[in-house]
């Protein structure tokens, strides 16, 4: 079976690794604690990430951003200058707010694979 320590539990979710200690201790990450290390199967977690393997990040999106989580829209609203993207990723929602001339260039519809890309306190969308 593969497993994964703190470290790269933390890095497959894309969480610190503080969270994912704490997540375990509380029951809510599928984990086993051996002495004072903690060890998660890498199958378990994927399925928390609702995919097989874990989301590969936009290799032509010409970002430098590194957090990419690939979704679908669920929910589209444009009115005045602004775009409310309602996207899910891994059965969680994500919510950004762009111009509405970038969700009309980038011929944003609900269905639409895309990557919310998150960079200090935004979040951006791209698409292939």
């Amino acid at each position: 079976m593969d497993t994964l320590d703190v470290a790269q539990a933390a890095a497959l979710l894309h969480v610190h690794p503080r969270r994912i200690r704490a997540l375990a201790r509380a029951g809510k990450l599928p984990g086993v604690q051996v002495g004072r290390k903690w060890l998660f199967p890498r199958p378990d977690l994927e399925r928390l990430l609702a995919t097989e393997k874990p989301p590969e990040p936009a290799t032509n999106a010409g970002l430098s951003a590194r957090n990419h989580l690939r979704g679908r829209i669920s929910a589209l609203q444009i009115e005045g200058l602004m775009a409310e993207v309602v996207v899910r990723i891994g059965g969680q929602e994500l919510v950004s707010v762009i111009t509405r001339s970038s969700a009309k260039r980038l011929g944003l519809e609900v269905g639409d694979e895309v990557y919310a890309v998150v960079k200090a306190t935004e979040v951006m969308i791209a698409k292939d």
